[in-house]
């Protein structure tokens, strides 16, 4: 009789605890009660077999696990600083595990840091950190064949850190997609940049770029383990992450690793040659203390040197221009590391690949940060992240090989959506709503990573400040999730939206139709204020005059 009732209890507390407290609110509390009383542990049902390793996931929601932390590349160190990734010893992983269980509960070291560019220091993070965070359904197996969201955080290759964009409760609301978050190396770790990379004795060209390169080939070998179908991958991105998707699109990757891709808010910086990014590296090695001798005894002290000489030295670089005295000039323009034209992968500027037809014919999602100006009637931007009110200073520091006469017919990003709409369904959109944290600053770049990443805002050296979102901004970051996901799932952001959100029409050129995401203007949550519009021939014309200048702007 005591055994009975004893079981009786433990019955209805776990009824009360399911119906009351399973909210994201009191996971915490529902897990240690429910592990209290013994009725289920959630460690044995949350542990997934590659094949050469084990991996003990985090239940982060009742129906959510990650997988935090899963190497997907050899780490980077020693000889391997500066080149390109090498792929997975999965024998060296299941040697070093002894079949034990890897605990996969806790976010990893993030790749270093480099300075956001406003007088902070960078260095912060770990050349080891050639790492995923995995989000998938709980009782997800090989089997479940779900499609992937391969997610590329933005920093404008300089920095970011993956933990700061939480995708638990993606799945937690539509529990039927699997989710990878790359960490790729950053800065002078993932863009050293100099000819004499052309030979691999040196180094390798775009190292960060592929290192995403070589996660997709990850995911496509070992991701069916967590309940993926590698066949059913899409790339999504924002910033540079959104840039770094447009690169995907248009590199010579080998094998086929994505069928659609999401473009948010797409970094259009310049990807330089090796030649111009010469002065950058000499810049670079005289202040990290190796400026001596050849290319050969640079590059064996570059690669000798501590983490914090190099950060210094690629930190100098941002503000070389800026110096007052002893300070070494950086000849080019180009004073930061990123992705360049290294004629292997990358072939030619991006936009003139696409101009030319040259692109993975796949569905995409495409658009930015604007703000509609009452005023004067049409959309305005505050995509950019140079600060001022400068137009021609900005496009300066952005496009060094920019002209006087450039610069003069410029004073925005339906280039894509016009290339592609002819092979490939394409949806294109224009985020309208601030982020609240900054009031009075309008919709500028970002915005929408604290609707969709449950009000994350970005800090220095890999942190980030989260600040409590209202009903309507939950109800608004749903709509988004739902769009973003049901592309993921189908190929068409409609499928499975909201039942409040309106159809997104197709793009194409003869009919310039986007949506328009954004808050009820009346804050009623079960209403979506989203809306469609026509894009104006103004703007597609200032759209088509950045595609003529292409070369000049090295894009």
């Amino acid at each position: 009789m005591p055994l009975l009732r004893s079981y009786i209890v433990r019955l209805v507390i776990l009824s009360v605890t399911f119906l009351v407290l399973a909210t994201y609110t009191f996971r915490e509390r529902l897990l240690s009660i429910t592990a209290s009383i013994g009725v289920f542990s959630t460690r044995d049902q949350d542990i997934i077999d590659t094949g050469y390793a084990k991996y003990q996931g985090n239940r982060t929601f009742p129906n959510t696990v990650a997988y935090l932390g899963i190497p997907y590349a050899e780490p980077p160190l020693g000889d391997r600083r500066f080149r390109a990734p090498v792929a997975l010893d999965t024998g060296r992983i299941a040697r070093s595990s002894k079949s034990t269980v890897v605990d996969a509960t806790k976010f990893p070291d993030f790749c270093i840091q480099g300075t956001t560019g406003g007088g902070n220091a960078g260095e912060a993070g770990s050349e080891d950190c050639l790492k995923v965070n995995i989000y998938a359904p709980v009782g997800a197996k090989r089997g479940s064949n779900l499609p992937i969201l391969v997610y590329i955080h933005g920093g404008g290759y300089i920095f970011g850190n993956p933990a700061n964009l939480p995708f638990d409760h993606w799945i937690q609301q539509s529990p039927n997609v699997v989710i990878v978050s790359v960490y790729y190396r950053l800065s002078s770790f993932g863009f050293l940049a100099t000819p004499a990379f052309r030979d691999p004795a040196y180094g390798d060209l775009n190292a960060g770029f592929l290192d995403q390169i070589e996660a997709l080939r990850w995911v496509k070998r070992n991701i069916a383990a967590f309940g993926g179908d590698s066949t059913k991958v899409t790339i999504n991105g924002q910033s540079a992450g959104g840039s770094s998707v447009g690169l995907h699109l248009v590199a010579e990757e080998g094998d086929v690793l994505f069928r659609a891709a999401i473009v948010q808010s797409l970094y259009r910086t310049p990807l330089p040659s090796p030649e111009e990014q010469e002065s950058l590296f000499q810049f670079y090695a005289r202040t990290a203390g190796c400026h001596a001798g050849s290319v050969a005894s640079k590059m064996a002290c570059l690669r000798n040197a501590s983490v914090s000489a190099l950060a210094r030295a690629q930190d100098a670089a941002m503000y070389s221009s800026s110096c007052l005295k002893n300070c070494d000039s950086i000849a080019s323009g180009y004073q930061v590391f990123h992705p360049v034209v290294d004629g292997k992968i990358i072939t030619d500027f991006p936009t003139k690949s696409i101009l030319n037809d040259k692109f993975a014919r796949v569905p995409l999602i495409v658009g930015t940060v604007t703000h509609s100006s009452p005023s004067r009637n049409r959309a305005t931007t505050n995509e950019t992240i140079s600060g001022g009110t400068d137009v021609s200073a900005a496009l300066r520091k952005f496009f060094p090989s920019l002209s006087d006469n450039g610069i003069a017919a410029i004073e925005r990003r339906t280039l894509m959506g016009e290339s592609f709409a002819p092979h490939s369904n394409v949806w294109t959109y224009r985020y309208n709503q601030p982020n609240p944290t900054f009031p009075g600053f309008g919709v500028h770049h970002a915005a929408e990573n604290w609707m969709m990443f449950r009000g994350t805002n970005t800090r220095l050296n890999g942190t980030t400040i989260f600040t409590p979102m209202s009903p309507i901004s939950t109800a608004f970051a749903e709509e988004l999730i739902a769009y973003w996901l049901s592309f993921v799932r189908s190929g068409n952001p409609n499928t499975y939206r909201l039942t409040r959100s309106p159809t997104w029409s197709r793009y194409a050129k003869a009919n310039r139709v986007r949506i328009v995401l954004q808050e009820d203007p009346a804050q009623i949550v079960s209403r979506s204020g989203s809306v469609l519009e026509v894009e104006g021939e103004e703007e597609a014309g200032r759209c088509a005059l950045v595609g003529t200048l292409a070369v000049e702007m090295e894009n």
